[in-house]
């Protein structure tokens, strides 16, 4: 199957979108590496908002002060979440379960 080829106009509204995704989730981290925006408000309310469903989970937690790679992957492994997952992939049973981890084990960056 090969695809289409882009027009110029087209590439560069595709560009755009990219680009104002890559927006929406570095404005995203760097919220909740503040602690202005908690992973529940990020992960319970993502509906309908295309660049923070592609958000990996991963790098939502490694925005979270005082985690980073190892730490990340270590939560997503106690939670039972896949390494690759990202937050529109996630079922209610894994946002449940990763909310009330972070509230357990992290103050202050599940919920607020």
């Amino acid at each position: 199957m090969s695809l289409k080829p882009l027009t110029d106009v087209e590439r560069t509204q595709a560009r755009e979108k990219a680009t104002a995704a890559r927006a929406v989730r570095a404005d995203i981290k760097t919220r909740l590496k503040t602690g202005k925006l908690s992973v529940a408000d990020v992960v319970e309310n993502h509906d309908g908002d295309d660049a923070v469903g592609r958000l990996r989970v991963l790098d939502l937690l490694k925005a979270l002060p005082g985690v980073g790679d190892v730490r990340a992957a270590a939560i997503m492994t106690e939670v039972g979440i896949a390494a690759t997952r990202r937050v529109r992939g996630l079922g209610i049973h894994q946002r449940t379960a990763l909310v009330s981890y972070l509230e357990h084990h992290h103050t202050g960056t599940a919920g607020k």
